[in-house]
């Protein structure tokens, strides 16, 4: 099998792959009606695809050293040592951070879904959001909030991306 079969046998896969997702994944139901993410051009689509191949091959950067020294955090910092074999890119040694590992401008800083996100903290913070964009409630909302931002996006038709659930108010 030759390199150009297996890459078209590949691509038939990914697509069978992507047919097989049901269509209650695709959007999350919000009382008598279904609100849907934002539909993706095919262009975002395979730019998408191709963020993910990149990402895969994308080596993990680590702080010069870090590895040998508990002191030393693996939060990458660029070497500047004069003597530096990581910056002199020498054999055997971790990869520094480049330009040739960015992302497609087009999807560049999207979640992994393709779309651009909003983090939301109050109702008041969906008068900000745009159709094109999708909500996502911050982690510190309560419930109470949580369910009020629910409720304001479900009237203006927005989707939500970490509903979770509506708790209708308990009375003690």
């Amino acid at each position: 099998m030759t390199a150009e079969e297996e890459r078209k046998s590949k691509e038939s896969r990914t697509q069978e792959e992507q047919k097989q997702v049901p269509m209650e994944k695709a959007g999350a139901e919000q009382g008598d009606k279904v609100v849907r993410p934002p539909e993706l051009s095919e262009e975002e689509k395979q730019l998408l695809r191709i963020r993910k191949t990149q990402k895969s091959k994308k080596p993990e950067f680590r702080r010069q050293e870090s590895w040998r020294y508990k002191r030393v955090h693996p939060s990458w910092r660029q070497p500047r040592g004069n003597d530096s074999k990581m910056r002199l890119k020498l054999g055997g040694r971790p990869k520094l951070v480049g330009i040739g590992y960015r992302s497609p401008r087009l999807v560049r800083g999207r979640a992994g879904s393709g779309h651009d996100e909003v983090i939301v903290h109050n109702p008041e913070d969906l008068a900000i959001v745009t159709p094109d964009k999708v909500v996502r409630i911050a982690h510190v909302v309560g419930q109470r909030k949580r369910n009020n931002i629910l409720e304001q996006a479900k009237t203006l038709g927005l989707y939500v991306v970490n509903r979770g659930k509506m708790v209708s108010e308990v009375e003690s």
